[in-house]
């Protein structure tokens, strides 16, 4: 028997006090805790879950958590991370123990959330509407004045909907006496649904046993209402629905590709939007699509580069123009961010009076606004209960950068200065009552220890009114520092069961049996398109680079003499597209490799997990080799390795990419990258003055050594070769055989014939295919080969003109 985890029971027995002395686990002092109620019992909701888990083996939970990793690593989540040595992809931060809620607790919570968007809604319509809470001194006029989240060009546009928010978070966390408090508001556009779902997955494949026996609520209902109710809201058949991101530097970026994918949207950015005519259109390679819906993940004031922020790059020209002609419905509509102000905390009870008529049923963390006198005296006097911070600040204390200034960390002499620096920056500030969060159960060296936490819970707006997620994620301390939550400072994330005490509805996202409809997959955009075609081209190119690099170094380990005639030939060749042989794995190969992961991570929405993980192990494989191979016959098996390895990639988009556009412009990127290689190859190894043994190396290049032998009874000669490798139709090596496909995919793209003529793209590839294909091993000659070179880089120049611009 392996060792039990850190959470043995000890002797079933009861103190003097009559507490039960159940586990080795105890609350920090002064907080509540999720797992052991005040009187130092385990919840009835953690019961099943905690049995089941102390009577694991040490071994058994690591292999568990182990699960949970290598699904998340195998899936690609990750997150990107900011800091003094720059940026760079993080894994997931995963906390594996789940965070229990009983579905009672969850129903009074979800009633409080409820109305807390509902609130929300009637605010960002009185800003940008009648502005009465203004008007009547609710709010303080000075206090929106300076907003910089303010968007004076929305004032007065009304939604198409008919509403400003659709999806909302709220982070909320529990007090010392058991009670929730909303900490922060999330309407901008809020993020963490995707690693809710991903969270959600990695954690049941570490506890699918009792997962299965837990009447747990699941995701799915909540996110098929959502992409119900964003159907609902395009305008027309015609309309497309799209999430809009900032791109793939953005720290979330992973979840927008996810989210779109899951939920079967369009992932755009900005440069591949347009507007025509007061509507929004998407260029396509089929071109101009209308968007009905967008679904933002940028912040409002880089949406239109027009009137909000000239200096934004990644925004859309005339984006606030369709809104004024409620063309589209933006989710959330552009200018929420203000909600996210923290100085709006201050006056939320009056507001909900005032708006609702009712008093709040989840109070915000106790919140002056600095710009008041009482307020100011208030907290001057609470100093060493408060945090002080920036006023417009959307972030809750924890995720500050360093701004915030805590009350009890002051010395005596900072303290007495406390009021003067309220009373000259007061507007600019808020104080906030310290919180000292719950803590719940963490699995650290070997036990569980508590750790504070925070919750981050959506809501979303469907035909039947808000719907809150069953769930979410926990957002889970490094330590007993509540600052440590935060992701960029090494907290990490947990999965939330909502667990009911009877059977709950197994939803899922696939249609019920019965009948259907096929739908064709949606247009593609222009800028997925170039990604897809110059994917195709890199890794065709590192493929042809691997290939050469391979023989020269295979040979090289025989002769020990790079001055040799036909090294030194290739080496000239290799030189005059900037690959050296003097390094065994040359950077000009790393940077075509390096340049693939760029264009598939930009369009992370139509690339599998598979393909992703081999194309990222192929990066990681070459930049090993660059540092640890030497030349010679050590290169050689590098290569070999390398190539099984892209060979692998191509093999997965072979077999799971679906044949539609997508598709047909990556494998244009292939055909032309190959045809030019091996033109430029056959061009300078063929000819009459090519050293010794060239037509071999060629043939191997080629991967074409045993046809050749199978089909030609002769030694290598310059035309056998030239038949292989230039004219044969059934080599997929040889330059005919690319022109083929290229003419065969060409046919299948929107617009190649107009009126029943060929558009000047399609003619040009028809023209080349038929002046190949008519030409024999005896009239290919470098003349030639220099022409068909100039036609196929020609022919990539007019595509990118007809399709990708």
């Amino acid at each position: 028997m392996g060792k039990r985890p850190a959470i043995e029971r000890r002797e079933e027995t009861e103190d003097r006090t009559g507490k039960r002395a159940a586990f080795d686990y105890a609350p920090l002092p002064g907080t509540a805790d999720e797992m052991v109620d005040n009187k130092g019992r385990v919840r009835p909701v953690w019961q099943h879950f905690l049995s089941h888990l102390s009577a694991m083996p040490e071994k058994d939970l690591a292999e568990r958590f182990a699960r949970a990793d290598r699904y998340l690593r195998d899936a690609g989540v990750f997150y990107r991370a900011y800091g003094s040595k720059g940026t760079g992809e993080r894994a997931w931060p995963i906390s594996h123990i789940p965070v229990l809620i009983d579905e009672r607790e969850w129903q009074t919570l979800s009633a409080g959330l409820v109305q807390r968007a509902d609130l929300l809604e009637a605010i960002v319509a009185d800003i940008y509407g009648d502005n009465r809470l203004v008007e009547e001194g609710v709010l303080p006029p000075a206090l929106m004045a300076a907003n910089p989240e303010f968007q004076r060009p929305l004032a007065g546009i009304r939604p198409a909907s008919g509403h400003y928010l659709h999806f909302c978070a709220f982070e909320i966390g529990r007090g010392p006496d058991g009670n929730w408090w909303v900490l922060a508001d999330r309407t901008q556009a809020p993020s963490g649904a995707g690693f809710a779902l991903e969270s959600r997955v990695a954690t049941t494949r570490a506890f699918s046993d009792i997962y299965a026996e837990t009447p747990v609520h699941r995701l799915a209902s909540f996110f098929g209402a959502f992409r119900d109710a964003l159907q609902g809201m395009k305008h027309s058949g015609d309309d497309r629905i799209a999430v809009l991101t900032p791109g793939p530097a953005n720290e979330t970026y992973y979840e927008h590709a996810y989210i779109a994918r899951y939920l079967g949207f369009m992932l755009l950015e900005g440069e591949d939007l347009t507007v025509v005519k007061g509507r929004v259109m998407v260029r396509t390679v089929a071109g101009l699509k209308p968007i009905g819906v967008l679904w933002r993940r940028l912040d409002s004031a880089f949406a239109d580069p027009l009137e909000l922020n000239q200096n934004s790059h990644i925004g859309t020209p005339g984006l606030v123009e369709a809104l004024r002609a409620e063309s589209v419905t933006i989710v959330n509509a552009l200018g929420t961010g203000v909600l996210e102000t923290r100085a709006l905390l201050a006056f939320m009870p009056t507001i909900c009076r005032r708006l609702l008529g009712q008093d709040l049923q989840l109070p915000s963390i106790a919140t002056w606004w600095c710009g008041q006198e009482e307020e100011r005296e208030h907290v001057a006097k609470n100093i060493e209960k408060m945090v002080i911070g920036p006023a417009y600040s959307r972030a809750p204390f924890f995720d500050d950068d360093g701004e915030s200034v805590l009350g009890s960390s002051l010395r005596a002499t900072a303290k007495d200065s406390i009021t003067d620096w309220l009373s000259s920056d007061g507007p600019k500030l808020v104080g906030q009552e310290v919180v000292t969060l719950s803590t719940t159960p963490a699995w650290v060296d070997g036990k569980l220890v508590p750790r504070p936490m925070s919750l981050r819970v959506f809501a979303a707006r469907t035909a039947n009114g808000w719907q809150i997620m069953p769930g979410g994620f926990a957002r889970i301390g490094s330590g007993a520092d509540v600052a440590a939550i935060a992701m960029q400072s090494g907290g990490a994330a947990a999965d939330v069961w909502i667990v009911s005490d009877k059977p709950v509805e197994r939803h899922t996202l696939l249609p019920a049996e019965g009948s259907f409809t096929r739908n064709m997959p949606g247009s593609l955009p222009s800028r997925a398109a170039d990604n897809l075609f110059w994917l195709g081209r890199y890794i065709e190119r590192a493929e042809g680079a691997l290939r050469i690099l391979r023989a020269w170094h295979a040979r090289y380990a025989e002769a020990a003499d790079p001055s040799q005639p036909l090294l030194a030939d290739v080496s000239a060749y290799l030189s005059a597209v900037d690959i050296d042989t003097a390094e065994p794995v040359p950077e000009t190969l790393l940077r075509n490799i390096d340049s693939a992961v760029y264009s598939a991570s930009n369009i992370r929405d139509r690339f599998s997990p598979d393909g992703w993980l081999a194309l990222n192990d192929l990066a990681k494989t070459a930049r090993r080799f660059h540092v640890t191979v030497a030349a010679g016959d050590d290169a050689s098996h590098a290569m070999t390795i390398l190539l099984r390895k892209l060979a692998g990639f191509a093999g997965l988009v072979h077999e799971n990419m679906y044949r539609f556009m997508g598709w047909r412009f990556l494998s244009l990127g292939r055909y032309i990258e190959r045809g030019l290689h091996m033109t430029r190859l056959l061009g300078h190894m063929s000819g009459p003055e090519a050293p010794d043994g060239a037509l071999d190396m060629l043939l191997e290049i080629g991967d074409s050594v045993m046809t050749h032998r199978r089909r030609y009874n002769v030694n290598t000669a310059r035309l056998t070769v030239t038949d292989l490798l230039a004219l044969d139709p059934l080599n997929p090596r040889s330059v005919l055989f690319q022109v083929n496909e290229i003419h065969h995919e060409v046919e299948q793209l929107p617009n190649a014939l107009i009126n029943g003529q060929m558009s000047p793209f399609y003619r040009e590839a028809m023209r080349l295919h038929s002046g190949l294909a008519v030409m024999t091993p005896e009239g290919m000659g470098p003349e030639v080969y220099q022409r068909l070179e100039r036609e196929l880089e020609q022919l990539s120049d007019l595509l990118a003109q007809t399709y990708l611009g």
